[in-house]
């Protein structure tokens, strides 16, 4: 179904001859509405999976931008404030394909670094600019980061 989506997308740049991102984005949106009127669609659909990634991706995006305050911030303050360490966040997710999205996130997020995964998969180590506490910093990443990782993937 992903296929005929950009299929249809495509040839919809060729039919109106005009190649721009904008105009590919609305045969997107015009494609995926065509499909969704013609096709069957429930919980478990290519319809439901896209609105999950465009969900996941949002997030995603909401909390680079916040991290990118929090960094400014920490720049800027006195040192001391500052609490860098290396937390161990065991893992829900268990496929390979969502442990590397989940440690990418992380990684893309300013202020955090994947650094290693355990050799039984079951824990993803962290650095941290700001750890806080980290039963908090394990809270934050696995009730926002992996908890979207783990709708998109399983």
């Amino acid at each position: 179904m992903a296929l005929l989506h950009l299929v249809l997308s495509v040839l919809w740049l060729v039919l109106t001859g005009r190649w721009s991102l904008g105009e590919f984005l609305f045969g997107a949106l015009l494609s995926y509405l065509v499909l969704w009127l013609t096709h069957p669609h429930g919980p478990d659909t290519y319809f439901a999976r896209v609105w999950k990634v465009a969900r996941a991706l949002g997030v995603f995006l909401r909390e680079v931008v916040i991290a990118n305050l929090r960094v400014t911030y920490h720049v800027f303050a006195p040192l001391r404030r500052m609490q860098p360490g290396i937390v161990a966040v065991p893992l829900d997710v268990k496929s390979d394909v969502a442990i590397t999205m989940l440690a990418n996130a992380i990684t893309l997020t300013p202020g955090t670094l994947s650094l290693d995964v355990s050799t039984d998969q079951r824990t993803l180590y962290v650095h941290g600019m700001r750890i806080g506490t980290p039963p908090e910093f394990r809270a934050e990443i696995k009730s926002v980061l992996e908890k979207q990782v783990q709708e998109v993937c399983e």
